[in-house]
């Protein structure tokens, strides 16, 4: 679907953080200047800077068109690789009569992620898989045995939808690879283009 049809009645953003696979300059063209964009608070200032007039940091929680929105902590990697990869945020939605929904962003699986889960209790928690990595250093995303760490840190309820696959050369974990790792039938590995029902 092109990005103008994509973004046509949409009424809000949330834009995780300003990496290129994330926020890139065809998201920057389609979206309207007047959108309200919520963001991590080290992002604000960027987005205001190319145009955005309703950029709305969360530092802790707010309200966007009724929806509760929290930020979390992550790590997007390890050591001097991760601290130049951050910061790093995830975001927790809540409404009335839906379950709560934790995106994680990138991270990998760690302490910050699994406080999270405790926190807020989340039914759906999207993770960005794939165990993107560089050519030296840990993964910077999670890989399938995060992924699997995720789903066991969870109620037998939640259901745990990992994205962030198959489209990106430094992902080198794949669906296939994930499907591999596990059977675990609260794991959800959408196809591009898939929509899921999560209620």
């Amino acid at each position: 679907m092109p990005a103008p049809e994509l973004v046509a009645n949409v009424e809000a953003v949330l834009v995780t953080h300003l990496h290129e696979d994330h926020f890139d300059d065809t998201a920057r063209r389609a979206l309207a200047r007047d959108l309200p964009l919520a963001c991590q608070p080290e992002d604000a200032e960027q987005l205001r800077g190319e145009g955005f007039a309703d950029v709305r940091p969360v530092d802790g929680t707010i309200d966007l068109l009724g929806i509760s929105i929290a930020r979390t902590d992550g790590r997007h990697g390890t050591g001097e690789i991760g601290e130049q990869m951050a910061p790093v945020s995830g975001f927790v939605l809540s409404a009335p009569d839906e379950p709560t929904l934790y995106i994680a962003g990138d991270t990998i699986w760690c302490d910050e992620v699994d406080a999270a889960l405790k926190e807020h209790a989340p039914g759906v928690v999207v993770v960005n898989a794939g165990g993107a990595r560089f050519n030296v250093g840990d993964p910077i995303t999670m890989t399938p045995a995060d992924v699997i760490a995720v789903a066991e840190a969870t109620p037998d309820e939640t259901l745990v939808v990992a994205v962030h696959m198959d489209a990106i050369n430094h992902c080198v974990d794949t669906r296939a690879a994930l499907k591999a790792a596990t059977s675990e039938p609260r794991i959800l590995i959408p196809l591009d283009g898939e929509a899921l029902g999560l209620n």
